[in-house]
């Protein structure tokens, strides 16, 4: 239910304005940089936007610190190096840029680069937490909730939970909604459950999909509609949830919410299976036998569709 966060990836948003000094300011440089790295107004040259981003870093802007910090991490421009990644990081962490102080705790809690410390990792995720960064109070949630780095604290990481959640963070909205429907450190509440598994399934999270769907299904925390279960199964069955990819086919096995299709059934059932969900095994066996062999025909060929074009995330 709860997995963290993976690290920021590289953006180039610009934080302020060009100051007016000399031509080689660090604000020019991390802009020359960022043009060639962008191939804005000159060819794309990836070793030569690194190699500007990396003056400014070394004159001590922040955002050029964490941006050489992700090259060096992803080996864009430059020679992969977690190591080099951790180092850059660390500089601007230091001066209080929060992705930096994100992934500087996302390399002490994986271990990249540096020994795995559950302790330095939280320490980090908080400082980039309390400057309001979405991803660090999800992964301080998450911290919270397994106890590692700190003593474990529900309370905490649903306070944490709910700050990310409130920025529109899906994971976030999706554990929060988790918490409400089955009353871990909150008062069990179907309708507030149902209305952060919306905010996240409306953002495209399959597993809050399904779950909206369950409730859609059987009529917790809203009007039971059949219709709208089918909807939202569909949403994350197309993004290859088993489970939402079972419970699809049975809709069309029994015609509830949708007129009744045994080859749909059957090709929903399969591909469940060929997911892992062994539950759907036996049903997509009773499908196939009311199906004759030119429609199964059809029915494989259905699945097979499905299969490739509905994979899991």
């Amino acid at each position: 239910m709860y997995s963290l966060a993976r690290s920021l990836l590289l953006t180039f948003a610009l934080v302020g304005g060009v100051t007016a000094c000399s031509p080689e300011n660090a604000q020019t440089q991390f802009e020359r940089g960022v043009a060639y790295v962008n191939g804005e107004g000159v060819q794309k040259d990836a070793a030569q936007g690194v190699a500007w981003i990396r003056k400014a870093a070394e004159q001590g802007l922040a955002q050029a610190q964490f941006n050489l910090g992700v090259f060096y991490y992803s080996g864009q421009g430059v020679p992969q190096d977690s190591a080099q990644a951790l180092v850059w990081y660390r500089k601007a962490a230091e001066q209080g840029y929060a992705n930096a102080q994100f992934n500087l705790g996302w390399m002490y809690d994986q271990g990249q680069g540096v020994p795995q410390d559950t302790a330095q990792a939280l320490v980090w995720y908080r400082k980039a937490a309390e400057q309001g960064l979405a991803q660090a109070q999800f992964n301080l949630g998450v911290m919270y909730v397994y106890g590692r780095g700190v003593q474990q604290d529900i309370a905490q990481a649903l306070t944490w939970t709910r700050k990310a959640a409130e920025q529109g963070h899906a994971d976030a909205q999706f554990n929060l909604g988790v918490s409400y429907d089955h009353g871990q450190g909150v008062p069990q509440d179907d309708a507030q459950a149902a209305v952060w598994y919306r905010k996240a399934a409306e953002q495209g999270h399959a597993d809050a999909q399904f779950n909206l769907g369950g409730m859609y299904n059987t009529g917790r925390g809203m009007p039971d509609d059949a219709a709208q279960a089918v909807a939202w199964f569909r949403k994350a069955a197309e993004q290859g949830n088993a489970k939402a990819q079972f419970f699809l086919g049975l809709k069309y096995g029994t015609g509830d919410g949708v007129p009744q299709d045994y080859q749909q059934a059957y090709a929903w059932f399969s591909v469940a299976a060929a997911n892992g969900y062994t539950d759907a095994v036996v049903v997509r066996d009773s499908s196939a036998q009311k199906l004759s062999p030119t429609l199964l025909a059809e029915a494989q060929v259905l699945a097979t569709r499905y299969f490739e074009t509905s994979r899991p995330k």
